[in-house]
């Protein structure tokens, strides 16, 4: 699965972009300062916060909150008299400085929100074509078993952001095994673990069960001692969906 939080990763995207924050509210001061007797403190804080918006709509909130200060300090740099000075006379000039300042930052709070919305729903759409690709597979009926866990399996470790994972026949038989039931609690030792709080544990696996009802025909173990991974309940009923998914494969075919 892929989606807008995949693209971002370069190494040189997040100091351009803040780089960029800084930089275009300074030319575009010195641009407005040219034309100062012509263009009026309002239409200046409107070009000055157009590039707030672009920057924080990039997901990046330092850049957003940069652009905020940067256009903040060359309005009053440029635009606000005494010019050329960053120290403000006129109680106008003040007020003007202050609310393209808070407005800038409301503005990338609002992006920032609604760029979370966008991965958020990015996101579904790729477990539930993960979902929908298994049922698929074991609908068909003429898909190797060994083919449909594989897939599940990829799927699962996406889904949980974990190291691996892999199938195993059977209930599981290690009491220190944590296991996701299927509402999606994570439980170790007879004990919920909060794993929004503290993430999936990295010193033992993590059994997802495959089964109906009682009657459990295996298991996919997970790993995740990399590094550390916090998915919500959502992403973990979604792991217990996808391995729901093997039930039919496993018990039509030999593994």
């Amino acid at each position: 699965m892929t989606g807008i939080s995949d693209w971002p990763q370069a190494t040189w995207w997040r100091p351009a972009c803040r780089t960029g924050a800084i930089l275009a509210p300074l030319l575009t001061g010195a641009i407005l300062a040219a034309f100062r007797d012509s263009v009026t403190d309002a239409t200046a804080v409107l070009v000055l916060v157009l590039w707030v918006v672009a920057a924080a709509a990039t997901g990046d909130r330092a850049a957003g909150i940069l652009a905020a200060v940067s256009g903040g300090v060359w309005f009053d740099f440029f635009l606000t008299e005494p010019y050329l000075r960053l120290t403000i006379h006129g109680s106008d000039d003040v007020e003007a400085t202050l609310l393209l300042v808070l407005i800038s930052l409301a503005v990338t709070e609002i992006a920032l929100w609604g760029h979370r919305h966008q991965q958020q729903a990015s996101r579904r759409e790729g477990y539930l074509d993960g979902v929908i690709g298994a049922a698929r597979a074991v609908a068909e009926g003429d898909t190797p078993a060994p083919v449909v866990i594989d897939v599940v399996a990829r799927q699962i470790t996406e889904v949980l952001g974990a190291d691996d994972c892999r199938y195993v026949e059977g209930p599981v038989d290690d009491p220190r095994v944590a296991v996701l039931d299927h509402d999606g609690v994570l439980m170790r030792n007879g004990h919920p673990v909060d794993v929004e709080r503290v993430g999936l544990p990295v010193d033992e696996y993590v059994a997802v069960p495959v089964g109906v009802g009682s009657h459990v025909v295996g298991h996919f173990l997970v790993t995740a001692t990399g590094h550390l991974t916090y998915p919500t309940g959502e992403q973990r009923r979604i792991a217990v969906l996808l391995a729901d998914q093997v039930v039919a494969a496993v018990q039509g075919g030999a593994v």
